[in-house]
């Protein structure tokens, strides 16, 4: 009786994520944010629906085992989420329009970098630690939101869609090579109260290296990047050459070679976010990814976008506690000011860079517009830095409502402006033929 109990609370979580989302799909809002405000709701901040039904149904100590699920798979969706976004990645694309991407690149990251670490030094002016999160959670973009909108208004191919997903691949990577550099000098803070791990770092006294660890670690990541990038699609390759392309085990090896990935990463002391990413990029110039990619690309929606990523987001709103953000005027100074700084850093630096490459103030602005939109990414990080005490619930929280509130409009907004000012791209590159169903492993345009 008690496990159909628990299958009964479990599937009330089933049905929420998959009624909810088609509901608001109505609305156009994206379905990362519906599932977010259905933990809202259900959560402990909420009005708990879980402990409620545990309470009817007299086994309330369901409860506890159904939140630690929640978050055991959406941990593992974590890890399939930054590997899928990974998978995204076409580095052939960082040869097209090299001056717009330099500048767009550098202006996109550091200009909001910048204004992240400002902005959480007038409220934590001694936490540096938090000040390099906070930086690395402005500095990055919301693959999921600019990769289908560009295809949406058919610039795929242009000039300026090359210079903005080129941006987007290096800004994020550079993000999550900050966010790394944040949460091991957390680790090494917290060395005497921090849970070991598999990190040589938990091993060691965290003032051996002294003032070398950060050019240490910083090195540590390169080689890391560098080595998965070229050993694992020749191991994939070799792993999968007697495998045929509608063998089901493909998905198994593939999720094998994705977690040892990520395993060497945390004993390298490389966050979870990065090497799954990282592993993505890898695992997409293998065969499994280039030739096979149309029948991994069905089983990886599935497994992800169909069961483990929507737990994640799950977990994400239940770990959200809105009592926070009107407790004290601080808290709501954090969410505007977080909100001013990434959208203000952002337009500004989106347009200077498409403007010195010569595209003009309306494509700049359109630019600009493209990358404000934080979402599964960010959220991601933020949770991390949540869970090791890198950023309090005030700024997490604040993080949450950044997301909802930059990536609702933009696309319609981005609508307007192009349709406004008659705004017209380059015709599609035909070098590039092909390209498009190469990027497209996955379909994000719900997300």
């Amino acid at each position: 009786m008690a496990n159909l109990n628990f299958l009964l609370m479990f599937l009330v979580l089933v049905t929420l994520i998959a009624i909810i989302p088609s509901f608001f799909k109505r609305f156009k809002v994206p379905k990362v944010v519906s599932i977010m405000l259905v933990g809202i709701v259900i959560g402990p901040n909420g009005a708990d629906l879980l402990l409620n039904m545990g309470t009817l149904l007299g086994r309330e100590h369901l409860v506890g085992e159904m939140y630690s699920i929640v978050d055991a798979m959406g941990l593992l969706g974590l890890v399939f989420l930054m590997a899928l976004a990974g998978m995204e990645i076409n580095l052939n694309v960082l040869k097209k329009e090299k001056k717009a991407v330099s500048l767009l690149s550098f202006f996109t990251f550091f200009l909001p970098a910048a204004a992240g670490y400002f902005v959480y030094s007038f409220f934590r002016p001694d936490d540096h630690i938090g000040k390099l999160l906070y930086a690395s959670l402005f500095a990055s973009h919301a693959v999921a939101i600019v990769f289908p909108t560009i295809r949406e208004f058919n610039i795929v191919r242009t000039k300026f869609g090359f210079a903005i997903l080129a941006s987007t691949v290096i800004t994020d990577l550079a993000s999550l090579i900050l966010l790394a550099l944040a949460f091991q000098m957390k680790r090494q803070v917290l060395h005497d109260d921090f849970q070991a791990g598999f990190s040589i770092f938990d091993l060691i006294d965290p003032h051996a290296l002294g003032s070398m660890f950060l050019p240490f670690f910083l090195l540590i990541i390169i080689l890391y990047i560098f080595a998965t990038m070229a050993f694992i699609p020749a191991l994939s390759n070799r792993v999968f050459r007697s495998i045929s392309p509608s063998d089901d085990s493909s998905l198994t090896i593939f999720l094998m070679v994705l977690l040892l990935v990520v395993f060497v990463g945390e004993i390298m002391g490389v966050n979870v976010i990065v090497g799954a990413f990282v592993a993505g990029m890898a695992l997409a110039r293998s065969r499994i990814a280039v030739k096979d990619g149309h029948l991994l690309q069905k089983k990886l929606e599935g497994v992800g976008y169909g069961l483990l990523i929507p737990f994640l987001f799950l977990s994400i709103g239940m770990k959200t506690d809105l009592a926070v953000l009107i407790s004290a005027w601080e808290n709501m100074a954090i969410v505007a000011l977080t909100f001013m700084g990434l959208v203000g850093s952002k337009m500004f630096s989106g347009w200077l860079a498409m403007y010195l490459a010569g595209f003009g103030h309306k494509k700049g602005f359109c630019a600009g517009l493209m990358t404000v939109p934080q979402l599964s990414a960010t959220l991601a990080a933020a949770t991390i830095g949540l869970e090791y005490q890198i950023i309090d619930y005030a700024f997490f929280n604040a993080i949450v409502c950044l997301s909802i509130l930059t990536t609702l409009p933009v696309p319609t907004l981005l609508k307007v402006a192009i349709d406004s000012w008659k705004i017209s791209f380059e015709s599609p590159d035909e070098s590039m033929e092909g390209f498009y169903d190469e990027y497209a492993i996955l379909n994000l345009e719900e997300w």
